[in-house]
């Protein structure tokens, strides 16, 4: 097969015989004719009979959403928020006393997590309690590679906040903002050591996905977390969430890790976690509020339908001197509501506590013998341990 080219074309074209010109006119003006004809007949057909006195489209008109306005278009303030609250971020490594192969016993590094500095004055790290917690030796690594042995401030499982301490000068603190102002679509960074110290202060951008997310696992039910499709891997927990502004708006604590699923990384709202950072740096433990009474967690809505009973929280023991004794409740109830909100699981019973604090008296529905029964319950203070 050969190829042709210009020169070739215009031989084979010049050996075909050309009509005349008057031909070629008649015929066109006879297949135009035809052709308007044809359209006219067909075009009801194809479209639809339209009635005559159609009104006149025109885009645009109408409520529309308000448009974009972009400041800085050539800007890149991700680069200054990494630049900004960098230096705030450390990474934290937990060692634990494990057996060796050879006999004996030392520390072996269980995990690493990240952390960021509230407090260059009394060195005061926040983090998230499941990256401490165990730990016989915590070290913490600084932006300018000094390392530091911290001790642990305090600690709390059901908020999963911990607050730790080192003695180093010249330290940078993170900016703390108002989480309960971030709106959804609103862009953010994380930074954090995923994986450990060899991708210390990692930088990922993304936008806040969604707000007020309940996850039924423990710590972080107690919070409306914030979630994001900013990158969340091992080791990002307990480093910052931070807004444009280079602000910490959350704590990054936990992602969805379900086969097929992406982006979906979740952070303790900072503005709910101050009261629980400020106590565990003054009191060492947070006051959670309780009516004494031992929950069992095998209870779920699943074993609770094939008994015919509802879901909720499955109360297996009773302080005798407690405030849930003292209102008639007993070993065997199930607690189905606080204040009127319906509770499934133990989980989402801490979740609703954590709204209200020791010494509120709150209304607590429970089911027993096929009944529900509401009464009046004084919260105590409970330490978690």
């Amino acid at each position: 097969m050969g190829y042709y080219d210009q020169n070739d074309y215009s031989d084979y074209s010049s050996k075909r015989q050309r009509p005349g010109l008057f031909a070629t006119l008649a015929l066109a003006l006879i297949s135009a004719l035809i052709g308007g004809l044809i359209s006219v007949a067909l075009v009801p057909s194809l479209y639809g009979n339209q009635p005559g006195g159609g009104k006149e489209v025109i885009l645009g008109q109408g409520s529309s959403a308000p448009p974009v306005t972009i400041t800085q278009p050539t800007g890149f303030p991700t680069v200054e928020v990494a630049k900004a609250v960098g230096p705030a971020v450390v990474g934290i490594a937990n060692f634990q006393s494990q057996g060796r192969i050879f006999g004996g016993a030392g520390l072996t590094e269980a995990g690493t997590g990240s952390g960021f500095i509230i407090d260059a004055q009394y060195g005061y790290i926040v983090t998230n309690y499941h990256v401490v917690a165990n730990a016989s030796k915590l070290m913490v690594s600084l932006a300018d590679g000094r390392n530091a042995e911290a001790t642990l401030v305090g600690q709390d499982p059901r908020t999963d906040l911990a607050v730790l301490k080192i003695t180093a000068d010249g330290l940078t603190v993170a900016q703390l903002g108002n989480s309960e102002q971030v709106q959804v679509g609103e862009p953010v960074v994380a930074i954090g050591n995923p994986g450990g110290e060899e991708f210390a202060r990692s930088v990922t951008q993304g936008v806040v996905s969604a707000k007020n997310r309940i996850l039924l696992i423990e710590g972080e039910s107690s919070f409306n977390l914030i979630q994001t499709d900013a990158a969340i891997n091992p080791g990002n927990s307990g480093g910052p969430l931070v807004n444009y502004n280079g602000q910490v708006v959350g704590i990054n604590s936990a992602k969805n890790a379900e086969a097929g699923f992406e982006g979906m990384g979740f952070a303790i709202p900072i503005t709910d976690a101050i009261p629980v950072i400020e106590q565990l740096i003054a009191k060492g433990y947070f006051s959670h509020p309780g009516f004494l009474v031992s929950i069992d967690t095998r209870y779920t809505p699943e074993w609770a339908a094939q008994r015919g009973w509802p879901a909720g929280a499955y109360i297996s023991n009773v302080d005798p001197s407690g405030p849930a004794a003292q209102a008639g409740i007993q070993a065997g109830d199930v607690l189905v509501k606080i204040e009127g909100v319906t509770v499934r699981s133990s989980l989402e019973l801490t979740h609703e506590l954590f709204k209200f604090k020791p010494g509120d008296t709150v209304t607590v529905t429970y089911y027993r013998n096929g009944q529900n029964t509401d009464v009046q319950v004084k919260l105590v203070e409970i330490i978690a341990n």
